[in-house]
């Protein structure tokens, strides 16, 4: 886990309804919910600051949270949060899940690639990356959920994939999509579109006796048409 540590303080509310989720809003108020872990669900707010504060770091996605409502501190995870279709920075309502130490969770998980301008196929070969994947579900417990998975492609050379089983996971760690059988690729380096082609050109293009050979066909087939139409 992280060692940075995410508040939130919320209230419970009663009030429902659009226009008054839009007074909330122009209060500076976000309307939520919190649900889970054999819990009611409650209808909450929050202050729309805060949480655009935290939105901003992305361990905020894939962290264990501490909410304080009605007095009490209970651990949650950001389900959903939905923003104005327009304006991106309106925050409209957000999903929080309560969850339990001893239950396993299902989160998504940001990779982080290290390790690019090392990797041979980029620095020796001039290959352009890939990135399949950029993000992983994951199952855990709580307290084995990391901020992120680190991917290392400093040793890649052109056409040479990082799959799902060769990401160097925590101990206690399941990425879910491999547990279902389906190893993904994560990440390659591929030839760049202008090598590619040159490549193609140069393929096209022929060489030594053979292009010698075409180009005295080419001046036969000249003489020949001439004296036809002399």
């Amino acid at each position: 886990m992280s060692e940075i540590d995410f508040n939130l303080s919320a209230q419970p509310r009663e009030e429902t309804g659009t226009s008054a989720m839009r007074k909330m809003r122009r209060a500076g108020q976000l309307p939520g919910v919190v649900y889970g872990a054999g819990g009611d669900t409650v209808p909450i707010t929050l202050s729309s600051l805060e949480v655009s504060r935290h939105l901003e770091h992305e361990a905020f996605y894939s962290h264990v949270l501490s909410l304080k409502l009605d007095g009490k501190k209970e651990q949650v995870i950001l389900r959903s949060v939905q923003r104005h279709p327009v304006r991106s920075d309106m925050l409209l309502h957000i999903d929080l899940q309560r969850i339990s130490k001893d239950a396993k969770i299902r989160m998504t998980v940001p990779l982080h690639f290290v390790g690019e301008d090392m990797a041979p196929g980029v620095k020796e070969q001039s290959g352009l990356f890939s990135h399949l994947m950029t993000e992983v579900e994951v199952s855990c417990l709580p307290s084995d959920l990391p901020e992120f998975i680190e991917v290392d492609v400093s040793e890649l050379h052109i056409g040479e994939p990082v799959h799902l089983s060769n990401l160097a996971v925590p101990e206690g760690l399941e990425l879910v999509e491999l547990s279902h059988g389906h190893d993904h690729a994560v990440v390659i380096i591929n030839v760049r579109r202008e090598q590619l082609e040159a490549q193609e050109v140069e393929a096209e293009e022929p060489e030594g006796e053979e292009a010698e050979e075409q180009a005295a066909e080419a001046e036969a087939k000249d003489a020949d048409s001439v004296e036809e139409e002399s």
